[in-house]
């Protein structure tokens, strides 16, 4: 089987949302000898953004959406683990904390995010969606992280990410944790009203942010 086809049947499980089998060719494209960050950039996040296109399309329903996320998820968490297992002590140490916003369950950008976040060795705490303030901290305290992501699609979500930065500061916390914000309602002049560190417009672009705000 060639790694066409890999791609391609990665897609597919997406679109379909079937979580099992996504896992399932996550599992086989990497033995096959497919990196991880290849498996997942030409196949599982083709079909994830397909299904994005789709939504805005209006020719699939946000409960379909919710589950191709969750087989990403799957798939994403599977070429983690190789990429742990193949680092070994040279994983990075750094853990981010990522979510989408309470009142949002909009959360495929988030996890795209997360997954190429994990193909480059970070230790990402995935919170899922619908997210309060509270968690993002009680997480970011719990694991010690290095930076708290949050994701809001929607206008009417947008300040739930302020209020987790007035949350912070009014826990002296917010010197503690770089803090970056994304998804489709967030832009770098809102970061820069709202006091975070960065704005991600996109996965990779999340990823050199954050590569930048921890100089690596």
């Amino acid at each position: 089987m060639g790694n066409e086809e890999f791609y391609k049947e990665a897609g597919d499980a997406i679109k379909a949302c079937d979580k099992e089998k996504a896992a399932d060719v996550a599992k086989r494209a990497l033995a096959a000898g497919i990196a991880p960050d290849e498996i997942l950039k030409k196949g599982f996040i083709v079909g994830i953004t397909e299904m994005g296109d789709l939504f805005e399309r209006g020719q699939v329903f946000l409960p379909e959406l919710v589950l191709a996320s969750d087989a990403m998820s799957a798939a994403a968490a599977v070429c983690s683990a190789a990429v742990a297992e193949a680092g070994g002590d040279e994983e990075v140490e750094e853990a981010i904390v990522l979510g989408t916003v309470q009142g949002d369950v909009h959360d495929i950008g988030k996890t795209i995010v997360v997954a190429f976040l994990r193909a480059n060795g970070y230790n990402v705490h995935d919170l899922g969606r619908d997210v309060s303030a509270d968690k993002f901290i009680a997480k970011a305290e719990e694991v010690d992280a290095k930076v708290i992501g949050m994701s809001a699609l929607l206008t009417t979500t947008m300040r739930e990410q302020k209020r987790i930065l007035e949350a912070l500061e009014k826990q002296g916390l917010k010197g503690k944790y770089k803090t970056i914000v994304g998804g489709g309602a967030s832009t770098q002049n809102w970061a820069d009203q709202i006091g975070a560190d960065a704005y991600g417009e996109d996965a990779n672009d999340s990823v050199k942010k954050i590569n930048a705000l921890l100089g690596r």
